[in-house]
Protein backbone atom coordinates (compact mmCIF):
# COMPACT_ATOMS: atom_id res chain seq x y z
CA UNK A 1 0.00 0.00 0.00
CA UNK A 2 1.85 3.49 -0.93
CA UNK A 3 1.24 6.16 1.26
CA UNK A 4 4.42 8.35 -0.25
CA UNK A 5 5.42 9.77 -2.92
CA UNK A 6 7.50 7.23 -5.24
CA UNK A 7 8.60 10.09 -7.79
CA UNK A 8 10.59 12.94 -8.22
CA UNK A 9 9.65 16.30 -8.83
CA UNK A 10 11.32 16.45 -11.74
CA UNK A 11 9.94 13.16 -13.24
CA UNK A 12 6.35 14.26 -12.32
CA UNK A 13 6.99 17.41 -14.26
CA UNK A 14 7.71 15.25 -17.54
CA UNK A 15 4.61 13.27 -16.99
CA UNK A 16 2.24 16.53 -16.37
CA UNK A 17 3.79 18.12 -19.91
CA UNK A 18 3.87 14.76 -21.77
CA UNK A 19 -0.08 14.13 -20.81
CA UNK A 20 -1.21 17.81 -21.70
CA UNK A 21 -4.16 17.99 -19.14
CA UNK A 22 -5.54 20.93 -17.84
CA UNK A 23 -5.49 20.88 -13.95
CA UNK A 24 -7.30 22.80 -11.40
CA UNK A 25 -4.93 25.03 -8.65
CA UNK A 26 -7.71 25.23 -5.63
CA UNK A 27 -7.17 25.67 -1.77
CA UNK A 28 -9.31 25.29 1.50
CA UNK A 29 -9.60 25.05 4.63
CA UNK A 30 -11.96 23.71 7.64
CA UNK A 31 -11.61 23.61 11.25
CA UNK A 32 -12.32 20.42 13.09
CA UNK A 33 -11.97 17.57 15.43
CA UNK A 34 -10.20 14.82 14.30
CA UNK A 35 -9.78 12.27 16.51
CA UNK A 36 -7.03 10.46 14.23
CA UNK A 37 -5.05 12.98 12.48
CA UNK A 38 -2.64 9.91 11.02
CA UNK A 39 -5.32 7.23 9.98
CA UNK A 40 -7.20 10.66 8.27
CA UNK A 41 -3.87 11.52 6.54
CA UNK A 42 -3.32 8.07 5.41
CA UNK A 43 -7.00 7.94 3.84
CA UNK A 44 -6.74 11.30 2.01
CA UNK A 45 -3.11 9.79 0.54
CA UNK A 46 -4.84 6.30 -1.28
CA UNK A 47 -8.29 8.50 -2.40
CA UNK A 48 -6.32 11.86 -4.44
CA UNK A 49 -3.12 9.81 -5.30
CA UNK A 50 -5.70 7.41 -7.19
CA UNK A 51 -7.37 10.92 -8.56
CA UNK A 52 -3.72 12.39 -9.35
CA UNK A 53 -3.91 15.32 -6.95
CA UNK A 54 -1.11 17.12 -6.23
CA UNK A 55 -0.05 19.63 -3.49
CA UNK A 56 0.62 20.53 0.06
CA UNK A 57 -1.56 19.79 2.57
CA UNK A 58 -1.72 19.46 6.89
CA UNK A 59 -4.16 17.51 8.77
CA UNK A 60 -3.83 18.29 12.51
CA UNK A 61 -6.59 17.30 15.55
CA UNK A 62 -7.84 20.86 14.74
CA UNK A 63 -8.59 20.21 11.04
CA UNK A 64 -7.11 20.24 7.01
CA UNK A 65 -5.53 22.97 5.05
CA UNK A 66 -4.91 22.17 1.69
CA UNK A 67 -3.37 23.82 -1.40
CA UNK A 68 -3.68 21.64 -4.33
CA UNK A 69 -4.02 20.75 -7.95
CA UNK A 70 -6.48 18.24 -9.50
CA UNK A 71 -6.92 16.68 -12.89
CA UNK A 72 -10.27 19.18 -14.87
CA UNK A 73 -11.64 16.10 -15.74
CA UNK A 74 -11.24 14.39 -12.50
CA UNK A 75 -12.30 17.79 -10.47
CA UNK A 76 -16.21 16.37 -10.10
CA UNK A 77 -14.70 12.78 -8.33
CA UNK A 78 -12.66 15.32 -6.03
CA UNK A 79 -15.82 17.22 -5.38
CA UNK A 80 -17.81 13.81 -4.68
CA UNK A 81 -15.25 12.24 -2.31
CA UNK A 82 -14.76 15.73 -0.34
CA UNK A 83 -18.50 15.94 0.51
CA UNK A 84 -18.32 12.35 1.32
CA UNK A 85 -16.63 13.55 4.31
CA UNK A 86 -18.68 14.97 6.95
CA UNK A 87 -17.27 18.38 7.74
CA UNK A 88 -16.29 19.14 4.02
CA UNK A 89 -19.26 18.37 2.31
CA UNK A 90 -20.12 21.75 0.42
CA UNK A 91 -16.40 22.98 2.11
CA UNK A 92 -15.71 26.49 -0.11
CA UNK A 93 -13.23 25.75 -2.51
CA UNK A 94 -10.95 28.69 -3.40
CA UNK A 95 -10.37 28.06 -7.56
CA UNK A 96 -7.03 29.99 -8.18
CA UNK A 97 -6.95 33.09 -9.96
CA UNK A 98 -4.38 31.83 -12.61
CA UNK A 99 -3.86 28.02 -13.34
CA UNK A 100 -0.84 26.88 -14.04
CA UNK A 101 -0.77 22.74 -15.10
CA UNK A 102 2.87 21.98 -12.64
CA UNK A 103 1.75 24.59 -9.61
CA UNK A 104 2.51 21.35 -7.50
CA UNK A 105 4.68 18.62 -8.23
CA UNK A 106 4.63 15.91 -5.64
CA UNK A 107 1.47 15.06 -3.55
CA UNK A 108 2.42 15.97 0.27
CA UNK A 109 0.09 15.67 3.36
CA UNK A 110 1.43 15.99 6.47
CA UNK A 111 0.62 15.62 10.03
CA UNK A 112 1.14 18.50 12.21
CA UNK A 113 0.68 19.78 15.59
CA UNK A 114 -1.67 22.58 14.10
CA UNK A 115 -2.88 23.42 10.13
CA UNK A 116 -1.35 27.07 11.04
CA UNK A 117 1.61 27.94 13.51
CA UNK A 118 -0.20 30.32 15.05
CA UNK A 119 1.80 29.64 18.77
CA UNK A 120 -1.88 29.96 20.80
CA UNK A 121 -3.42 27.91 23.43
CA UNK A 122 -6.20 27.03 21.88
CA UNK A 123 -7.43 25.96 25.65
CA UNK A 124 -7.56 29.80 27.21
CA UNK A 125 -9.92 30.91 24.34
CA UNK A 126 -13.12 29.79 22.30
CA UNK A 127 -11.88 29.37 18.63
CA UNK A 128 -15.18 28.61 17.12
CA UNK A 129 -16.56 32.35 18.33
CA UNK A 130 -15.07 34.05 15.03
CA UNK A 131 -15.64 37.39 13.63
CA UNK A 132 -18.39 38.42 10.84
CA UNK A 133 -17.72 37.09 7.73
CA UNK A 134 -18.18 39.64 4.89
CA UNK A 135 -18.46 39.02 0.69
CA UNK A 136 -16.39 41.50 -1.82
CA UNK A 137 -19.24 43.82 -1.63
CA UNK A 138 -19.56 44.17 1.64
CA UNK A 139 -15.73 44.40 2.02
CA UNK A 140 -15.57 47.04 -0.15
CA UNK A 141 -17.81 49.07 1.97
CA UNK A 142 -16.66 48.44 5.01
CA UNK A 143 -13.04 49.39 4.11
CA UNK A 144 -14.37 53.14 2.79
CA UNK A 145 -15.48 53.23 6.46
CA UNK A 146 -13.53 55.81 8.42
CA UNK A 147 -13.81 53.64 11.83
CA UNK A 148 -12.35 50.59 10.00
CA UNK A 149 -8.83 49.64 10.38
CA UNK A 150 -7.86 47.36 7.69
CA UNK A 151 -5.08 44.87 8.52
CA UNK A 152 -3.61 42.37 6.58
CA UNK A 153 -2.64 39.53 8.17
CA UNK A 154 -0.10 37.73 6.04
CA UNK A 155 3.48 38.29 6.38
CA UNK A 156 5.83 40.86 4.83
CA UNK A 157 6.98 39.32 2.10
CA UNK A 158 3.64 38.87 0.79
CA UNK A 159 2.02 41.95 1.43
CA UNK A 160 5.15 44.12 -0.22
CA UNK A 161 3.91 42.64 -3.88
CA UNK A 162 0.02 43.26 -3.59
CA UNK A 163 -2.24 44.19 -0.53
CA UNK A 164 -5.59 46.36 -0.40
CA UNK A 165 -5.46 50.50 -0.19
CA UNK A 166 -5.05 52.08 2.98
CA UNK A 167 -4.34 48.48 4.77
CA UNK A 168 -1.89 48.14 7.54
CA UNK A 169 0.93 45.56 6.12
CA UNK A 170 2.54 44.17 9.41
CA UNK A 171 6.47 44.02 9.33
CA UNK A 172 6.77 40.80 10.31
CA UNK A 173 8.19 37.39 9.47
CA UNK A 174 5.26 35.12 10.64
CA UNK A 175 1.75 34.80 11.57
CA UNK A 176 1.83 34.15 14.84
CA UNK A 177 4.59 37.55 15.66
CA UNK A 178 1.33 39.34 14.23
CA UNK A 179 -1.17 38.47 16.28
CA UNK A 180 0.70 40.53 19.45
CA UNK A 181 2.18 43.24 17.23
CA UNK A 182 -1.99 43.64 16.12
CA UNK A 183 -3.36 43.56 19.07
CA UNK A 184 -0.91 46.51 21.01
CA UNK A 185 -1.01 48.98 18.69
CA UNK A 186 -5.32 48.73 18.05
CA UNK A 187 -5.20 48.31 21.79
CA UNK A 188 -6.79 52.12 21.94
CA UNK A 189 -9.62 50.84 19.78
CA UNK A 190 -10.78 47.71 20.75
CA UNK A 191 -14.67 49.74 21.04
CA UNK A 192 -14.64 52.12 18.87
CA UNK A 193 -13.56 50.76 15.56
CA UNK A 194 -14.07 48.07 13.10
CA UNK A 195 -10.86 45.93 12.85
CA UNK A 196 -11.40 44.36 9.06
CA UNK A 197 -8.47 41.31 7.91
CA UNK A 198 -7.83 39.61 5.28
CA UNK A 199 -5.61 37.05 4.28
CA UNK A 200 -4.74 34.67 0.77
CA UNK A 201 -7.78 32.32 1.20
CA UNK A 202 -8.99 33.00 5.23
CA UNK A 203 -7.52 30.88 7.17
CA UNK A 204 -5.52 33.13 9.07
CA UNK A 205 -8.09 35.09 9.91
CA UNK A 206 -10.43 32.63 11.12
CA UNK A 207 -8.12 31.90 14.01
CA UNK A 208 -7.00 35.81 14.43
CA UNK A 209 -10.92 36.80 14.68
CA UNK A 210 -11.60 33.93 17.43
CA UNK A 211 -8.53 35.55 19.53
CA UNK A 212 -9.07 39.00 18.71
CA UNK A 213 -12.67 38.70 20.20
CA UNK A 214 -11.31 36.65 23.12
CA UNK A 215 -9.01 39.62 24.10
CA UNK A 216 -11.82 42.28 24.07
CA UNK A 217 -12.54 43.37 20.52
CA UNK A 218 -16.07 44.55 19.45
CA UNK A 219 -16.30 44.77 16.26
CA UNK A 220 -14.30 42.13 14.25
CA UNK A 221 -15.17 41.10 10.40
CA UNK A 222 -12.89 38.99 8.06
CA UNK A 223 -12.80 38.77 3.75
CA UNK A 224 -14.91 35.42 3.64
CA UNK A 225 -12.46 33.32 1.25
CA UNK A 226 -9.62 35.78 1.77
CA UNK A 227 -7.82 37.27 -1.44
CA UNK A 228 -8.43 34.59 -3.71
CA UNK A 229 -12.32 34.39 -3.16
CA UNK A 230 -12.55 38.39 -3.36
CA UNK A 231 -11.24 38.38 -6.71
CA UNK A 232 -13.45 35.83 -8.26
CA UNK A 233 -16.53 37.71 -6.62
CA UNK A 234 -14.99 41.18 -8.29
CA UNK A 235 -14.66 39.56 -11.54
CA UNK A 236 -17.76 37.75 -11.45
CA UNK A 237 -20.06 40.98 -10.34
CA UNK A 238 -17.88 43.60 -11.75
CA UNK A 239 -17.15 45.28 -8.80
CA UNK A 240 -14.23 47.94 -8.17
CA UNK A 241 -11.40 45.81 -7.36
CA UNK A 242 -9.45 47.28 -4.34
CA UNK A 243 -6.12 45.07 -4.19
CA UNK A 244 -3.34 46.46 -5.93
CA UNK A 245 -0.76 44.21 -7.32
CA UNK A 246 -0.46 40.60 -6.61
CA UNK A 247 -1.69 38.36 -4.06
CA UNK A 248 1.16 36.13 -2.79
CA UNK A 249 0.76 32.15 -3.05
CA UNK A 250 2.48 29.03 -1.68
CA UNK A 251 3.10 26.85 -4.71
CA UNK A 252 5.24 27.12 -7.78
CA UNK A 253 3.59 30.01 -9.53
CA UNK A 254 4.34 32.36 -6.24
CA UNK A 255 2.20 34.41 -7.27
CA UNK A 256 -1.01 35.84 -9.25
CA UNK A 257 -1.78 39.00 -10.63
CA UNK A 258 -4.77 40.85 -9.22
CA UNK A 259 -4.01 44.24 -10.61
CA UNK A 260 -1.69 45.81 -12.95
CA UNK A 261 0.14 47.93 -10.01
CA UNK A 262 3.55 47.06 -9.51
CA UNK A 263 4.10 48.18 -5.79
CA UNK A 264 7.46 46.76 -5.25
CA UNK A 265 10.96 47.08 -6.26
CA UNK A 266 13.62 44.39 -7.44
CA UNK A 267 15.55 43.66 -4.40
CA UNK A 268 18.79 43.85 -6.26
CA UNK A 269 18.59 46.59 -8.28
CA UNK A 270 15.61 48.98 -6.86
CA UNK A 271 13.49 49.15 -10.70
CA UNK A 272 10.22 48.16 -10.27
CA UNK A 273 9.62 44.47 -10.40
CA UNK A 274 6.89 42.19 -8.06
CA UNK A 275 8.57 38.98 -9.48
CA UNK A 276 9.53 36.53 -6.68
CA UNK A 277 12.17 33.87 -7.48
CA UNK A 278 14.36 31.21 -5.30
CA UNK A 279 18.01 31.71 -5.50
CA UNK A 280 19.46 29.10 -7.92
CA UNK A 281 22.29 27.96 -5.40
CA UNK A 282 20.51 25.13 -3.64
CA UNK A 283 22.53 25.82 -0.52
CA UNK A 284 20.85 29.08 -0.24
CA UNK A 285 17.36 29.23 -2.16
CA UNK A 286 16.86 32.56 -0.67
CA UNK A 287 12.85 33.93 -1.45
CA UNK A 288 13.87 37.67 -2.81
CA UNK A 289 12.16 40.11 -5.67
CA UNK A 290 14.13 40.17 -8.65
CA UNK A 291 14.22 41.78 -12.43
CA UNK A 292 14.35 40.42 -15.78
CA UNK A 293 17.23 42.65 -16.39
CA UNK A 294 19.14 41.75 -12.55
CA UNK A 295 17.93 37.57 -13.36
CA UNK A 296 20.00 37.45 -16.88
CA UNK A 297 23.11 39.19 -14.82
CA UNK A 298 22.84 37.38 -12.07
CA UNK A 299 21.35 34.31 -13.72
CA UNK A 300 18.52 33.88 -10.89
CA UNK A 301 20.85 34.41 -8.04
CA UNK A 302 20.75 36.43 -5.00
CA UNK A 303 24.67 37.51 -4.55
CA UNK A 304 27.72 37.09 -6.66
CA UNK A 305 28.89 34.89 -4.37
CA UNK A 306 25.67 32.34 -4.95
CA UNK A 307 26.20 33.19 -8.91
CA UNK A 308 30.07 31.73 -8.62
CA UNK A 309 28.49 28.63 -6.83
CA UNK A 310 26.12 27.10 -9.25
CA UNK A 311 29.07 27.43 -11.97
CA UNK A 312 30.80 24.84 -9.78
CA UNK A 313 30.68 20.93 -10.86
CA UNK A 314 28.00 19.47 -9.43
CA UNK A 315 29.71 17.23 -7.15
CA UNK A 316 31.92 20.04 -5.57
CA UNK A 317 28.66 21.72 -4.91
CA UNK A 318 27.31 18.75 -2.89
CA UNK A 319 30.62 18.65 -1.05
CA UNK A 320 30.09 22.65 0.22
CA UNK A 321 26.42 21.83 0.95
CA UNK A 322 27.23 17.91 2.83
CA UNK A 323 26.96 18.68 7.10
CA UNK A 324 25.32 21.58 6.53
CA UNK A 325 21.74 23.11 7.64
CA UNK A 326 20.41 24.97 4.74
CA UNK A 327 21.55 28.81 4.66
CA UNK A 328 19.40 30.46 7.45
CA UNK A 329 18.74 33.24 4.87
CA UNK A 330 15.72 31.03 3.23
CA UNK A 331 13.85 32.02 6.29
CA UNK A 332 14.97 35.46 5.95
CA UNK A 333 12.70 35.70 2.18
CA UNK A 334 14.00 38.58 1.12
CA UNK A 335 16.03 40.31 4.25
CA UNK A 336 19.12 38.83 3.48
CA UNK A 337 22.20 41.52 4.12
CA UNK A 338 23.04 40.58 0.39
CA UNK A 339 20.49 42.22 -1.05
CA UNK A 340 20.74 45.81 -0.93
CA UNK A 341 16.80 47.17 -1.55
CA UNK A 342 15.39 45.17 0.34
CA UNK A 343 11.98 46.24 1.85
Amino acid sequence: MQLYNTLSAKERATILEEAGEDRLTLSFYKYAKIGNPELFRNHLFLAWDDLEVLGRIYVAHEGINAQLSVPGKKFNDFKNFLDGIYFLENCRLNIAVEQNLKSFLKLKIKVRHKIVADGLNDDTFDVTNIGVHVNALKFNALIEDPDTVLVDMRNHYESEIGHFKNAITPDVDTFRDSLDIIEENLKDHKEDKKLVMYCTGGIRCEKASAYYKHKGFKNIFQLEGGIIEYTRQVNEQDLENKFLGKNFVFDHRRSERISDDIISNCHQCGSPSDTHINCANEACHLLFIQCEVCSEKMELTCSEECRDTIHLPFEEQKELRKGKHASNKIFKKGRSSKLTFKR
